[in-house]
């Protein structure tokens, strides 16, 4: 499952990140490593941006950037 599929209010936590070096890095760079917790806060009505709360402060990502998070739920 990605981060983009997860249900609002629901928390996950990141098995894998997709993507190429440079990509990969500023996903990371936000504070999205393997192994930390996602809440899911809300979505969009259009779906675009999913803002998450992850190590304590609240992030608002696109689709094409939350379908490239692999996750398991908690």
């Amino acid at each position: 499952m990605t981060l983009r599929d997860a249900k609002v209010g629901t928390t996950v936590v990141v098995t894998r990140i997709e993507g190429d070096g440079a990509y990969k890095r500023r996903i990371m760079d936000m504070g999205i490593t393997k192994g930390c917790e996602i809440y899911i806060r809300k979505v969009a009505p259009l779906g675009d941006p999913v803002e998450v709360t992850i190590r304590g402060y609240e992030l608002s990502l696109r689709k094409q950037d939350a379908s490239c998070v692999q996750v398991t739920q908690k």
